[in-house]
C-alpha cells in the first residue's frame, strides 16, 4: 500500500495509483454526481487528507478492591472481588442462622403438647333457658316406667343369658319375662336367675310358672319397695301410635329406645334356641329399636302404661331373637300377657285352646290358607269331620291365608268354645262346626 501510494518526486499528499491518474472528474453532469462532491473524501479521491483528534471514551470505574468509584463518583461493590474469607463469613452467617431457626421450632413443637397452657380460675359461659319436659314425652315416660323395668340375668355351670322383665305387682313381687329367657334354668341344678333393679340392687328370682305355647314366664323375688307398671290394653292400640321400649339391649340395663306401632296382629313365630319355646303370637310389630336382650321388657305407649312385652326381632337371618335391630320388632299384646300371666300366678300354668291339627301354609295363587297335613285322632277336628288335605281358609269368619295365622285364630278362643271352620276340598267350600278343647 505504502509503495503503491507513496508521493513522487518530492511531491506532498497521496502519489498516483501506479496505473497513472485516473480520467476526467466527474462532473454535475454525471449521474454520481453530488452537490457536496469537492468536501466529499470518499467521492474525491484528490480532495486534502487530515487526521483528527483522538477518540475519546468513557473513563473506566477506579477500582479500589471490591469498592469501585464510577464516572460520576459514586461507590460500588463488586461481587467478583469479594475475597474468598469474606464469602465464607456471610455463607457461614446464613448456615447460623438457618440452624437456630430450626432448632427453635423443633423445641417449641417438642414441649406444645408437655406443658400445656393452663389458665386457673376459668369459667366459660352458662346458659341455662328452662327445660321443658311435658308430660307423655320420652324423657317423662321413661322416668315414670324405667324403675318397673328389671335385668334379668340368668347363670348356668358353663354359661349364662341376659333378658329383661316387668314388675306387674309389687306386693308380691311377680315379674314378668319371656320364657326364651329362663327356660334354661328350670330344673337346672346349681342354676340361677337374679333380678337386677334400676338402683343397682340385685334379688334371686324363682320361676313361679312358664308357657312354651306364648313364650311367657313369671318370677318372684323377696324384695321391699317394688315399683309395678301400669299395665294398659293393646286392643286400644293403632298403628302410628308413639312408643317407647325399655329393656337391657346387649346387657346395657335401663336403655331406653322410641319409635311407633307399624302393624298390628302380626302372626310371628318364635322358637328360641336353647329353649322350649314353641309359640306363635299374634304380635304388635314396631319400629323402635329392639335388641337381644330387650326380651321381656316393656313396650310402652305415650300414658306410660304398658301394651306389650317386647319378644322378638326380624333380621336378615329371619325372626327370633339373635341378629341386630333392623327396624322391626315384635311384643307380646299385653291383655294376652295378663291372661297367661294370671293363670301362672294362680296355678303355675296357662292353659290353651286347640284344634288338634297340624298344617302348614299353601297358595294355588288366588287364594291362601293352610292345609291340614295331619288330623290328631280323637281331636276336635275329627270329630267335627276336618279331613287331611282340607284347606282351612276361615275360623269364626276370619280370613285365615296361613299356618301361623290359623294357629292365632284358634289360640283367640276359650277351651269349651265352639267356632266355624271353613274349608275347601274336592274344589269346593263348606263350613265345619268344632267344639275347641284344651291343649
Amino acid at each position: 500500500m505504502l509503495r503503491a501510494f507513496a508521493p513522487r518526486d518530492g511531491a506532498t499528499g497521496l502519489g498516483e495509483p501506479p496505473g497513472g491518474r485516473r480520467g476526467p472528474r466527474r462532473t454535475s453532469a454525471g449521474p454520481w454526481w453530488k452537490p457536496d462532491a469537492a468536501a466529499d473524501p470518499w467521492r474525491d479521491p484528490w480532495s486534502p487528507a487530515g487526521l483528527g483528534a483522538p477518540a475519546q471514551y468513557p473513563q473506566d470505574p477506579v477500582a479500589d478492591g471490591p469498592v469501585v468509584v464510577d464516572d460520576r463518583g459514586r461507590r460500588r461493590l463488586r461481587v467478583r472481588d469479594l475475597s474468598i474469607r469474606l464469602s465464607a463469613l456471610a455463607l457461614l452467617a446464613l448456615l447460623f442462622v438457618g440452624a437456630v431457626g430450626g432448632t427453635t421450632a423443633w423445641f417449641l413443637g417438642r414441649t406444645a403438647d408437655e406443658e400445656p397452657l393452663f389458665a386457673p380460675g376459668t369459667q366459660l359461659s352458662q346458659v341455662a333457658p328452662g327445660v321443658s319436659r311435658e308430660p307423655g314425652s320420652v324423657s317423662d315416660i321413661a322416668s315414670r316406667v324405667s324403675p318397673a323395668v328389671v335385668s334379668v340375668e340368668v347363670r348356668l355351670a358353663n354359661a349364662g343369658a341376659t333378658g329383661s322383665g316387668v314388675v306387674v305387682d309389687a306386693a308380691d313381687g311377680y315379674i314378668v319375662t319371656n320364657n326364651h329367657v329362663v327356660s334354661g334354668a328350670d330344673g337346672v341344678e346349681g342354676a340361677e336367675i337374679r333380678a337386677v333393679f334400676t338402683d343397682g340392687s340385685g334379688s334371686p328370682a324363682r320361676i313361679v310358672g312358664r308357657d312354651p305355647a306364648s313364650d311367657v314366664a313369671v318370677l318372684k323375688v323377696d324384695k321391699p319397695g317394688l315399683v309395678a307398671a301400669s299395665l294398659g290394653s293393646s286392643a286400644d292400640v293403632v298403628v302410628g301410635d308413639p312408643v317407647v321400649a325399655i329393656g337391657s339391649p346387649l346387657g346395657l340395663a335401663g336403655t331406653v329406645t322410641s319409635g311407633i306401632v307399624s302393624a298390628l296382629n302380626r302372626p310371628v313365630r318364635l322358637s328360641g334356641e336353647g329353649s322350649d319355646t314353641n309359640a306363635v303370637i299374634n304380635a304388635l310389630q314396631t319400629d323402635a329399636p329392639i335388641n337381644p336382650g330387650n326380651s321381656g321388657g316393656a313396650l310402652v305407649d305415650a300414658s306410660g302404661a304398658v301394651i306389650g312385652i317386647n319378644t322378638a326381632i326380624a333380621s336378615l337371618g329371619g325372626t327370633g331373637t339373635g341378629g341386630g335391630s333392623i327396624g322391626l320388632g315384635f311384643a307380646i299384646p299385653i291383655d294376652t300377657v295378663r291372661d297367661i300371666a294370671e293363670q301362672l300366678i294362680s296355678t303355675g300354668k296357662a292353659v290353651h285352646a286347640s284344634l288338634g291339627v297340624n298344617a302348614r301354609s299353601v297358595t294355588d295363587g288366588t287364594r291362601d290358607g293352610a292345609l291340614v297335613v295331619n288330623v290328631e285322632p280323637g281331636s276336635p277336628a275329627e270329630e267335627a269331620g276336618i279331613e287331611e288335605q282340607d284347606v282351612v281358609i276361615a275360623v269364626a269368619g276370619q280370613p285365615v291365608g296361613s299356618s301361623e295365622e290359623l294357629a292365632v285364630a284358634i289360640d283367640a278362643h276359650d277351651p269349651g268354645d265352639t267356632v266355624s271352620v271353613e274349608v275347601v276340598r274336592g274344589g269346593g267350600s263348606r263350613e265345619l262346626s268344632v267344639t275347641l278343647t284344651a291343649a
